[in-house]
């Protein structure tokens, strides 16, 4: 696998099947790199790293996710012929989503399956809060009330001022995000859906089946918007065995 910052991966890994994962609005690629004690030794993960944070934090964030998904479309060609599957949560459900039609529209290899999580089907998004033209304090509010952002963080003014470029920009890419008709996927797409989640409800998980001509998994885990963490080795255990049964 070539080197990019695009992907953080545990070095020296050969495996036949590549998981790539995005992380939801504001978060770390990094949050997926426990993830490789748990699943399948015969999966990599490999987690996508968006510009403007970690060691890119440097760099100026996406400013859409057209550009996002033409950018990563690249990166995962020029990595080799391994399987692949996408996983993405809530912001990172739409890119996999995306991703995934961007593949088959331009012929290039397409993943086996994706895996969207915490995140509505696009034809059945209701009007947005553009929270990203909030000012500081009124978005850290907004980041509260999702709560999946530690308190402690949120509360570290010199930290929170590093970040929420970031966060601000990956909002507005949910925000301006467009849905635009398009042919079927042959992709088989699984849901993952938080009981409690106040932001996905049971018609915009179900509305997936209108994006592909598989029939779609959907599987619900207790907790709300933010059941990705709590529920971390549930889920993994249902990643196994939807990339296992595959095989």
């Amino acid at each position: 696998m070539r080197l990019t910052p695009w992907l953080l991966r545990r070095p020296g890994l050969s495996c036949p099947m590549r998981l790539y994962c995005f992380a939801y609005a504001g978060g770390n690629g990094s949050i997926f790199l426990p993830w490789q004690d748990l699943i399948h030794p015969s999966i990599e993960i490999c987690a996508v790293q968006l510009p403007g944070r970690g060691a890119r934090l440097s760099e100026p964030p996406a400013k859409s996710l057209s550009e996002v998904v033409e950018q990563v479309a690249q990166v995962v060609l020029q990595q080799g012929g391994q399987r692949f599957a996408f996983f993405g949560h809530s912001l990172g459900g739409l890119i996999a989503f995306e991703l995934a039609r961007y593949c088959e529209r331009h012929y290039l290899p397409a993943p086996e399956r994706i895996f969207v999580s915490g995140c509505g089907a696009p034809q059945f998004r209701g009007p947005l809060r553009r929270v990203h033209e909030l000012g500081d304090s009124a978005l850290i509010d907004v980041l509260k009330d999702f709560d999946g952002t530690p308190v402690d963080l949120l509360e570290n003014t010199e930290l929170m001022t590093l970040l929420l470029p970031s966060i601000r920009a990956d909002f507005g890419l949910v925000a301006d995000y467009k849905y635009q008709p398009n042919r079927l996927l042959n992709t088989p797409i699984s849901v993952l859906a938080g009981t409690e989640d106040a932001h996905v409800s049971p018609i915009q998980v179900g509305g997936w089946q209108k994006e592909t001509n598989k029939e779609i998994r959907v599987r619900w885990f207790d907790g709300g918007h933010f059941f990705l963490h709590p529920q971390k080795v549930e889920i993994i255990d249902y990643l196994n065995c939807e990339l296992l049964s595959a095989e």
